[in-house]
């Protein structure tokens, strides 16, 4: 049973954004931070991912536990309100994860793919993660 009214959570569900999240500006500004440049959403990349290095042609994406499918296999059963709804967008994003990281692979990209619990917990080891993949491009690239 929902603690929620349809209504507050129709409200609480439009509030999500989907870009420059609280998780994406946190990871953002420990990058820059850190001396590395990006552009974020890039449209011209396959998937928009939230942070794109194309010199290295590295795509970051951050995803939510909940719409990108964190265990789901166990997760998915404590959806208990408009399950046919949720378990078919949820699965549905897995699907379009895993074809945005076989075409990027496929193109020559590499994709790191980090959880927004994982930025809130770990971010500094997320941050040396990313600028190790950024080391690892450059030495190739000389």
């Amino acid at each position: 049973m929902d603690r929620h009214t349809p209504e507050q959570r129709s409200r609480n569900m439009a509030a999500i954004k989907s870009k420059a999240t609280k998780d994406e500006v946190l990871l953002g500004k420990a990058m820059w931070y850190a001396g590395l440049r990006y552009r974020k959403n890039t449209k011209t990349v396959f998937g928009k991912p939230d942070f794109t290095f194309k010199k290295y042609k590295l795509a970051v994406f951050v995803d939510s536990e909940f719409f990108h499918g964190k265990n789901w296999e166990t997760e998915k059963y404590r959806i208990k309100t408009n399950q046919e709804f949720w378990h078919k967008k949820i699965e549905k994003n897995i699907e379009r994860d895993k074809e945005v990281n076989e075409y990027l692979i496929s193109q020559g990209w590499t994709v790191l793919r980090f959880w927004s619990k994982e930025i809130r917990k770990n971010l500094d080891e997320v941050v040396n993660k990313i600028q190790a993949e950024i080391i690892q491009k450059s030495n190739i690239q000389q």
